[in-house]
């Protein structure tokens, strides 16, 4: 008789457990572990450089195939953008690059005053909710095609995910410069995620690429109006 698995209770002769794979016992956690675990995120192969060098040279194809065939290629969409947005809130938090570019000018000390603050000061979570806003109008723009809102939204966490990554080399230039070009990151950043939205739909059409550039302006409208509703209505009450 061999042991039992401690997560299905299923008979283990071996290291692994025949239903489940779960072994049998597993490593201490060490600086041996941890390393290996940091190695398995930011390895070349299958990590989040192969990621970005994926999703730069081939976002379309590379999604695609992540959703309908092999999810072990990339780094899973919501860590992926979560890494993502995590740096680009550490680098504007350390050089403050991104002050000045969103504001509310004219509400004073109301509350749409204040969430456009938030928004300034953690804008890379804040692209992350912008993302769902995006996804409405990419689901309505590009009907035709068989894709679910979860499905748009893991599309999404890819190109956002990049989007980040492409503001935060734009502001630590402008930080450790002094040379306003935020905006203009933020241009190549909208420009990226079009090329990569049509990509992702129907690349041999150039009409896919100027829906991804309408949704993505669409939810971005969508989303600050959508912030200066909230803040009127907290007013309001």
């Amino acid at each position: 008789m061999g042991d039992t698995c401690k997560k299905c209770q299923a008979e283990v002769a071996k290291n692994y457990c025949p239903d489940c794979g779960t072994p049998t016992a597993l490593d201490r956690i060490n600086g041996q572990y941890m390393v290996r675990e940091v190695g398995s995120v930011l390895n070349f192969e299958k990590g989040i450089f192969y990621t970005i060098r994926e999703l730069l040279l081939r976002p379309g194809k590379n999604i695609q195939i992540f959703i309908s065939e092999d999810r072990s290629r990339l780094v899973k969409p919501i860590i992926f953008v979560i890494i993502c947005s995590l740096t680009y809130t550490v680098a504007q938090q350390l050089l403050h690059f991104e002050e000045g570019y969103v504001n509310a000018g004219g509400f004073g000390e109301s509350a749409t005053a204040k969430i456009f603050a938030w928004i300034q000061q953690n804008y890379g979570y804040a692209n992350i909710i912008m993302a769902v806003f995006i996804a409405f109008w990419i689901k309505i723009l590009f009907r035709k095609h068989d894709y679910n809102y979860y499905e748009i939204m893991v599309l999404l966490c890819f190109v956002m995910g990049v989007c980040m990554l492409i503001y935060t080399v734009f502001g630590i230039f402008e930080g450790t410069t002094n040379l306003r070009v935020l905006n203009l990151g933020g241009i190549v950043g909208i420009f990226y995620a079009s090329w990569a939205i049509g990509q992702f739909f129907d690349k041999k059409r150039k009409m896919s690429y100027l829906k991804g550039l309408f949704s993505y302006l669409l939810g971005m409208i969508t989303f600050f109006m959508g912030a200066i509703i909230l803040g009127m209505g907290i007013d309001l009450m």
